[in-house]
């Protein structure tokens, strides 16, 4: 079994062909609402691909919160570790997209009262993970916590570090895998990225978009190739690449093989609405895996 360690949102999607400037006003050709915060969207990405997956995380007691759980429970998450908090409201994600690029603004809410306390109220269901997927849009000393008991039972952790200015230096060493994007990377560990890969051989992952992502080896730099496809929608991508990455990891595909994986993923997840609406089931990446890049 998986377990996610992460956040729960409704995503409030608007599209438009002009983004605004400040003091702008423009019109927008659509709203939507979907499923969505880069915990809740990881956990999905797993449970797609038929693997068991737990979720721990917060929702409000309202009917957002309600949505969402009834959410996850339809995709086959277990769902006993989401805590359901009466005085906060559930997180939420306001996305503008435009052009098959997308800016967010995200609301906590009950994200943000996932605290330690909660972790260690939980600490018996984590010690039953092969695996620990988490992200940064919880409080830092929560994820601290997770990550010091994975390390204590040996537990691997894949950590999408977003969004970036929550990640600690600390969290290095007691992850296993870190999962950033170019600029997440150079905010991190510094400008040049070819140095940083070398100074973390098989953890460090640096993902490329369309272009694929790519590691260090210990030997060499490996670069994956991304897939060809027709964007609609990039929200969820990389929460689709890191679910989908920690699938193939626990069913021990190495980690070259495990990123084209997760890149065949990411790369059907962009052709629909939403952060879930796309993610694929095992037999769509099989069917991507098998297609010439």
């Amino acid at each position: 079994m998986i377990t996610v360690i992460g956040s729960i949102n409704i995503d409030l999607v608007v599209e438009t062909n002009h983004v605004p400037k400040n003091g702008e006003t423009t019109l927008g050709t659509s709203f939507s609402t979907f499923f969505g915060g880069k915990g809740a969207n990881q956990a999905v990405s797993i449970a797609r691909l038929g693997k068991e997956v737990q979720m721990i995380g917060a929702c409000g007691a309202d009917d957002y919160g309600k949505m969402a759980l009834t959410s996850l429970k339809e995709e086959s998450i277990k769902t006993n570790q989401v805590f359901l908090l009466p005085d906060e409201t559930t997180g939420i994600a306001t996305i503008i997209v435009s052009n098959a690029d997308n800016r967010i603004i995200v609301v906590p809410g009950a994200n943000n009262s996932l605290t330690s306390k909660e972790i260690e109220l939980v600490k018996k269901e984590i010690m039953k993970s092969e695996m620990v997927v988490m992200q940064l849009e919880i409080p830092s000393n929560t994820v601290h916590t997770a990550l010091k008991i994975c390390k204590e039972q040996n537990i691997p952790v894949v950590l999408n570090p977003a969004p970036v200015n929550h990640f600690q230096h600390e969290f290095i060493d007691l992850a296993t895998y870190i999962t950033p994007n170019e600029s997440e990377c150079r905010s991190i560990f510094g400008e040049n990225i070819e140095q940083s890969l070398e100074r973390y051989p098989n953890k460090l992952i640096v993902t490329l978009g369309e272009k694929g992502a790519r590691f260090y080896n210990g030997k060499k730099h490996v670069f994956i190739k991304g897939f060809q496809t027709n964007p609609v929608d990039t929200t969820g991508a990389g929460d689709t690449f890191n679910g989908s990455l920690a699938v193939a990891l626990t069913e021990g595909k190495n980690i070259e093989e495990a990123v084209r994986f997760a890149n065949a993923s990411a790369s059907i997840a962009v052709e629909k609405k939403g952060a879930q609406s796309g993610m694929p089931s095992l037999d769509g990446v099989i069917n991507r895996l098998n297609l010439k890049i």
